[in-house]
C-alpha cells in the first residue's frame, strides 16, 4: 500500500487504512441507530418533530401494509416522493421487506415515468396526490398494479395540515375517488395488520435502490445500487466529517438523488442523527430552516450556495455551529468557494465549503477535499475506502501524476449494474489487471502526486476546434474568475471555418451590464488566460442559466437551444 493508494491517511488523521462496511441492510442500520438512540430527534418535518422510536415504528407499519398488499422481496416499487416523511418511511420499509426501491423525481414527465416503470417492472408507485396526472395516462401501458397516494398533509400538526389545506391545498385537484388502481396513504397504513417480526429477505449486497442518471440515450440509465453501497458511503462519511448522534442536517437536496438519499438521510440515520425534510427549494425557503434550525452540516450544489449569496436575508444566518458545508453535483469554482467560505466566516462560522465528487454509479461523493488542504479546483482525494487512478481513455493504461486521462473509481460504493443493459455495465464495471473491478466514469481528469484529483471536463462533452481538444470547464473556471461574472456554461457551436468554436454563455453580476464592451473585455481577458483555440468567439449574456431537476447547469438545452437557432438562420437549399 502506497500513499498514493490511500491518500486519506495523510490529510484524515487517525482513521484505518480501509473501512469496514457493515454486514447489514439499510434498514437493520435504521433499526440499530433506533435502538442506540430511542429518544433523540430523527426526523424534522414542518416543525414536526420525529423520534428514532417514532419513525422505526412508522417504518413497521409501512412494511406489514406493503405485505399485506402482496408486495414481496424482489418486487420493485416506483417512489416518486419529495422530501416528506413518507419517502423516508417508504425507502425503510421497502428495504425491511427487501423489496427494491426505484427512486423518481416527482416532477418527471409521463414519458420519463412510463420508461422507469418498465425498466424497473415496479408494481406499486408511490406519489403525492397532486402528480395523480402523470401518472394516470400511463399505467395501462406498465406493470404496476396499485397507485399509493400520499399528501403534504400526512404528517404535519392538526393546525399546520388545515393551514395547508386553506393555502396550497385547494389548488390540488384530488385524484377521483372511483379510480380502482389508488389507495390512500391513510386507508394504506389502516389496513396494515400487527406488525410482523423482522426477518432478513434480502443480502445486503443485493439490488435494493434504483436510481435515475443520464446516460448515452435520450431517457435517463436506471443505477441498481445495495444496501452494502450506502452504508459503505455512510461508515466513509462519518468517518471524515465526524457525523454523530448529536448533529443535524438541512436535507434540501433530493430523495430521488444520491446526495440527498445518501448523505442528507441514510448517513444521518446510520450516525443516529436528525435529517430535516426541506420538500421545497428556493433561496428564501433554505434561509428560513438557516435560521430556524442552526443545523450543523449543509450540502448543496454549487447553484445553490451561489443563491445564497445573492439574498440579502442570507447575512443574518448565524454560522457559529456549524461543523460541516459540502458541495457536489456539478463544478465548484475556486472563486466561489472563496466568497462562500469568506460569508461563512464573517457569520460567525469557523468552517470552509467542502467540495466532493462522484457519481451515482458511486451512490454520489467518492473524493471530498480534506479540510484544511484545499487545492485551487481540485475535488479532494479519494475517501476512506475509495481508490482512484487516471487511465489512457483508449490504451486503459494507468498515467503518471499530472497527466490527463480517465477516472476510474474502486471501491465499495460501486453500483451493482445498468438495469436492463448489461452491455453498458459491462462497458463502465471492468475487472483490470490488478484484479479488482473499476468504474470508467467517463470523466477527464488528472491526479497530482498527493493523490488531489482534478475534474477536466466529461469525455463527451469536450469541443474540437481545428482538431484541438478544448475542456469547457477549463474556459468556464476562466470567465468565472473575472469579476465581472458570476456564472458562465460554454459549448460548442457549428463554425464553417474550424468546424466547432466555442460559445460562452454568461451571467454578469450586474445583469443589466451586458454590453459590446464587456463582451470585449471578456474575450481579451480569456486571450490571456487561455490558448487561442479556447476562447470564446461568440458570447451571449443571459439573466439565469437553465438547471436540471438537481441544480447542475443544463448545458445540453443550451447546445439544442444554439444549434436550433443556427439551423434557423442557413438559408434553404
Amino acid at each position: 500500500m502506497t500513499a498514493l493508494d490511500r491518500p486519506w491517511l495523510k490529510f484524515y488523521g487517525d482513521t484505518p487504512a480501509d473501512i469496514d462496511v457493515p454486514d447489514a441492510t439499510m434498514y437493520e442500520m435504521l433499526a440499530q441507530s433506533a435502538e442506540r438512540h430511542p429518544d433523540r430527534t430523527a426526523l424534522v418535518y414542518m416543525g414536526r418533530k420525529f423520534t428514532y422510536t417514532a419513525l422505526i415504528h412508522e417504518v413497521g407499519r409501512c412494511a406489514a401494509a406493503f405485505s399485506a398488499n402482496g408486495v414481496q422481496a424482489g418486487d420493485t416499487v416506483l417512489v416518486a416522493l419529495p422530501n416528506i416523511p413518507n419517502a423516508i418511511i417508504v425507502f425503510y420499509a421497502l428495504n425491511r421487506i427487501g423489496a427494491r426501491a426505484a427512486m423518481a423525481h416527482p416532477l418527471s414527465s409521463s414519458t420519463e415515468l412510463a420508461h422507469y416503470l418498465n425498466e424497473t417492472g415496479a408494481i406499486w408507485v408511490v406519489a403525492v396526490d397532486m402528480f395523480y396526472g402523470r401518472f394516470q395516462p400511463i399505467l395501462d401501458q406498465t406493470p404496476v398494479r396499485r397507485l399509493l397516494m400520499t399528501h403534504f398533509s400526512d404528517y404535519l400538526s392538526q393546525a399546520k395540515a388545515i393551514g395547508f389545506r386553506i393555502t396550497k391545498g385547494r389548488k390540488i385537484d384530488p385524484p377521483p375517488k372511483d379510480d380502482p388502481s389508488i389507495v390512500d396513504w391513510r386507508d394504506f397504513l389502516r389496513g396494515a395488520g400487527p406488525e410482523q417480526p423482522y426477518e432478513r429477505r434480502i443480502a445486503p449486497t443485493a439490488g435494493s435502490v434504483v436510481l435515475f442518471s443520464g446516460g448515452t440515450t435520450n431517457l435517463p440509465k436506471g443505477i441498481e445500487l445495495s444496501s452494502a453501497n450506502f452504508n459503505a458511503l455512510a461508515v466513509s462519511m462519518i468517518l471524515i466529517t465526524g457525523f454523530s448522534f448529536e448533529h443535524s442536517v438541512l436535507a434540501i437536496l433530493p430523495v430521488f438523488h444520491g446526495f440527498g438519499l445518501g448523505l442528507c438521510v441514510h448517513t444521518a440515520m446510520s450516525a443516529g442523527a436528525c435529517s430535516i425534510l426541506v420538500p421545497e427549494f428556493s433561496a428564501k425557503i433554505y434561509i428560513d430552516n438557516l435560521i430556524k434550525h442552526r443545523p450543523s452540516f449543509i450540502a448543496g450544489v454549487p447553484t445553490l450556495f451561489q443563491a445564497l449569496l445573492r439574498e440579502e436575508r442570507f447575512a443574518k444566518v448565524d454560522f457559529s455551529g456549524l461543523v460541516g458545508a459540502y458541495s457536489g453535483g456539478d463544478s465548484l469554482t475556486a472563486d466561489m468557494k472563496r466568497r462562500f467560505d469568506q460569508a461563512i466566516a464573517d457569520q460567525g462560522g469557523s468552517v470552509e465549503l467542502v467540495e466532493g465528487y462522484g457519481l451515482t454509479e458511486s451512490v454520489t461523493a467518492c473524493v471530498v477535499s480534506p479540510v484544511g488542504h484545499y487545492r485551487d479546483n481540485s475535488m479532494g482525494v479519494p475517501m476512506p475506502g475509495m481508490l482512484v487512478k487516471v487511465v489512457d481513455p483508449d490504451s486503459g493504461q494507468e498515467l503518471e501524476p499530472g497527466q490527463t486521462g480517465e477516472i476510474c473509481i474502486a471501491g465499495p460504493t460501486l453500483m451493482n449494474c445498468y438495469v436492463n443493459d448489461p452491455e453498458a455495465t459491462a462497458e463502465t464495471l471492468r475487472r483490470h489487471a490488478d484484479g479488482r473491478l473499476w468504474l470508467h466514469s467517463g470523466d477527464i481528469g488528472s491526479m497530482d502526486a498527493d493523490g488531489f484529483v482534478y475534474f477536466v471536463n466529461r469525455i463527451k462533452r469536450i469541443i474540437k476546434v481545428s482538431g484541438v481538444t478544448v475542456y469547457p470547464t477549463q474556459v468556464e473556471q476562466v470567465l468565472e474568475s473575472h469579476p465581472s461574472v458570476w456564472r458562465a456554461c460554454v459549448i460548442g457551436t457549428p463554425d464553417d471555418y474550424q468546424i466547432s468554436s466555442v460559445k460562452a454563455f454568461v451571467v454578469l453580476s450586474d445583469r443589466s451590464a451586458g454590453s459590446d464592451q464587456i463582451r470585449d473585455e471578456l474575450i481579451a481577458y480569456c486571450k490571456k488566460h487561455l490558448i487561442r483555440w479556447a476562447v470564446p468567439r461568440g458570447v451571449e449574456f443571459c439573466a439565469e442559466l437553465p438547471t436540471t431537476l438537481v441544480g447542475k447547469i443544463a448545458y445540453t438545452e443550451l447546445e439544442r437551444a444554439d444549434l436550433d437557432r443556427t439551423q434557423a438562420a442557413e438559408p434553404e437549399a
